[in-house]
């Protein structure tokens, strides 16, 4: 984290989201700093979708205050990226991988007016470059495998050189080992730019050893601190309002428990039939 950083990526106080008579959460204190890596964990329905649309201002606040960078949330704010939830690209689909990319150009930084194609193109080609995505860029994004799409919408994340990047499931369908390049790609991303990150994810293990903190959400109730003091069957059993137990397993955690407690770590199914990894619905 940047010793020179003066106001924080991601600021939030006494935070509040609600639709209609449903609380999502309310009374959040968040401060997060330049370069900080923080995993966003919860069942369905909890609210971790929904904390980074109202980031990305489509949503807003029922009280309380967000910033970033400090500035108060706005859409189309240059300061944050964004790596939406995987989804199929239809093979006819005539788009390139460097086309999609320059998407985060055109729609983002630049507006959709911007002339300057060279220098455009060497933005795009940095951006590829940063994810090493080159030896695709300009093959047809629908034949491209997940991990390799997944990297293109990485690199359409960072063609504006964000403060903050916002990443709603990167990891959603993808095998092992596209899981650890995806989570390495945005880790040294934070390292070398100083790039805040808040990672949705229901399966915490592929970057546990990225993650300075967590902010756990359950039914309107939060938790926020390191891996360490969160991830613990205390704190969860807690949060969930039931007995839950979190086992250390060849260096993963593993979730037991009851319903929605295994969805945030996903993968429990190994030590327990009765559990279920499900998609994030909100």
């Amino acid at each position: 984290m940047s010793a020179g950083s003066t106001a924080p990526a991601i600021e939030l106080s006494g935070a509040a989201l609600a639709y209609g008579d449903r609380t999502l959460w309310t009374g959040l204190d968040l401060t997060v700093a330049p370069g900080e890596f923080l995993a966003v964990l919860g069942p369905n329905g909890s609210g971790k979708t929904s904390l980074l649309k109202m980031l990305l201002g489509q949503v807003p606040l029922s009280a309380g205050t967000a910033r970033i960078a400090g500035s108060p949330v706005r859409t189309g704010n240059p300061a944050v990226g964004y790596i939406p939830q995987q989804k199929t690209m239809d093979e006819g689909l005539p788009l390139r991988g460097r086309d999609l990319v320059g998407l985060g150009v055109d729609g983002h930084r630049w507006g959709t007016g911007f002339r300057g194609r060279r220098a455009r193109r060497a933005i795009v080609d940095d951006a590829i470059a940063e994810v090493g995505a080159q030896s695709y860029a300009n093959a047809p994004v629908g034949a491209l495998s997940g991990g390799e799409q997944q990297r293109l919408r990485v690199a359409q994340a960072l063609v504006g050189d964000p403060t903050v990047l916002l990443c709603d499931e990167p990891l959603l369908s993808l095998d092992l080992a596209n899981q650890h390049r995806v989570s390495d790609l945005i880790h040294r991303r934070r390292l070398r730019h100083d790039t805040a990150v808040l990672f949705v994810t229901h399966e915490i293990n592929p970057i546990l050893p990225l993650v300075d903190r967590v902010l756990y959400l359950v039914d309107g109730r939060f938790r926020i601190g390191t891996a360490a003091e969160v991830m613990t069957s205390e704190v969860l059993s807690e949060l969930y309002r039931t007995e839950v137990e979190v086992l250390h397993v060849r260096g993963r955690l593993v979730v037991v428990g009851t319903g929605d407690a295994i969805d945030a770590l996903g993968g429990a199914g190994e030590l327990s039939t009765d559990c279920a990894h499900h998609e994030d619905h909100e």
